[in-house]
């Protein structure tokens, strides 16, 4: 990928990574390890993002 990306393209890119986190321990401990994987979870591998 190219080195300079337009401001909006960034901007996108880090929604994404912000949303690619795992789920954070204290919701696993108060809801008794019911969440434990994240549903919306992305490799960076296996899904490519479509932009």
């Amino acid at each position: 990928m190219a080195k300079n990306k337009p401001t909006a393209k960034k901007i996108r890119l880090l929604k994404k990574v912000k949303q690619n986190r795992r789920v954070p321990a204290w919701v696993m401990q108060r809801t008794r390890r019911r969440f434990v994987r994240h549903p919306k979870r992305r490799s960076w591998r296996r899904n490519k993002l479509k932009m």
